[in-house]
């Protein structure tokens, strides 16, 4: 045998076990036979062309956000080492972390856009448009709702990690919370966006629906 021709077996050889040996990260789909467990198996099967705020809405009424609840200090623990792995640029780790967190909890926005972040860096186009699809149905599940500008016109969100997401996004800095029932029952934030000061609205009904649900006061 030539030696070129056993260089070539050697190094096929060698990417074969290793594309075999990597352990592809992938979201566990919560294993309750319920609307929000059917959402989240047609967006990761790339079916994104769905109702997001009805898809949101159906997370408080599931079984998973139960588990979802018991789960807050590992998904934040998640959430912490995210940050650090990207600041080493470990991005198939930051691939882990994160659909580790879509596995405690699908609707993290934070958690869909530094995966498509991630994967738009790695190249995979595909699941970059995936998961940048669904990180934007989410927010324009919210955002559209309403202007924000007042209770009656306020953004609907089922957590409060949602409110401080939209906050970071428009790159708001908070200067004061506070309930306010004009006109619905909302979260007033008072805050300040290049050196000018506004106030944007929640809407939180289904935040303390889940509350109910959680049996939390």
């Amino acid at each position: 045998m030539r030696k070129s021709t056993l260089l070539f077996l050697t190094v096929l050889l060698t990417v074969t076990t290793f594309s075999f040996g990597q352990t592809i990260p992938q979201v566990v789909v919560p294993n309750f036979s319920d609307k929000f467990c059917d959402y989240v198996k047609k967006l990761e099967a790339g079916q994104t062309d769905i109702d997001y705020q009805d898809f949101r809405f159906s997370f408080v009424e599931s079984e998973q956000f139960k588990v979802a609840s018991k789960k807050s200090s590992e998904f934040d623990s998640l959430k912490k080492e995210m940050y650090v792995q990207m600041d080493k640029s470990n991005y198939q780790e930051v691939i882990q972390i994160t659909k580790q967190m879509l596995s405690i909890d699908y609707t993290s926005m934070i958690a869909h856009k530094i995966l498509r972040q991630t994967y738009k860096i790695t190249g995979d186009t595909v699941n970059a448009a995936k998961y940048k699809t669904i990180q934007f149905g989410l927010l324009k599940s919210i955002v559209k709702k309403g202007d924000g500008n007042t209770c009656s016109t306020a953004w609907p969100v089922i957590q409060i990690e949602e409110e401080y997401y939209i906050l970071e996004m428009v790159g708001a800095k908070l200067k004061k919370q506070s309930v306010d029932n004009d006109g619905g029952l909302c979260d007033k934030m008072e805050v300040e966006v290049d050196g000018v000061n506004k106030t944007y609205y929640f809407e939180t009904s289904k935040v303390f629906e889940g509350y109910k649900k959680l049996r939390i006061k």
